[in-house]
């Protein structure tokens, strides 16, 4: 894989698939649907959106038909969650989850989308008591 500085790296949690990416993206969204956050077991889920020719990867993910056309990859061995593609609405590109870059700061996130679909607590996340650690560990 290549490593320069206008690439980004990441991983699955157990490291059996690695990937490189560019750091210029189509897009970057914070995605708040229903389907993002049942897969990822999480609020919301951060993608980035690049052509899948400039994509780079090791390993072999297993793939989930989420809808007519969406593919979800995933890590078969610890289950994290990694890729999206769907030829039928973005033909040639795939979107990474931007929380298994190894660097998640190299492309900040520029919009959220589906936020029809937020869950309402997110919308006061700046509101609530923050801790650096998990209270009471320090």
């Amino acid at each position: 894989m290549s490593d320069s500085p206008d690439r980004a790296s990441g991983q699955c949690h157990c490291g059996a698939i690695r990937y490189s990416m560019p750091t210029a993206v189509d897009h970057h969204a914070l995605c708040h649907c229903q389907d993002c956050r049942r897969h990822a077991g999480a609020p919301m889920v951060g993608w980035a959106m690049v052509n899948h020719a400039d994509f780079e990867m090791t390993g072999s993910p297993k793939i989930y038909a989420s809808s007519e056309h969406g593919r979800r990859h995933f890590c078969g061995d610890c289950g994290t969650g990694l890729f999206y593609t769907n030829d039928a609405v973005f033909p040639g590109k795939i979107d990474i989850q931007s929380g298994t870059l190894d660097d998640p700061d190299l492309i900040p996130a520029g919009a959220q989308i589906q936020v029809a679909e937020r869950i309402g607590w997110m919308e006061k996340l700046d509101e609530m008591p923050t801790f650096n650690r998990y209270p009471g560990m320090d």
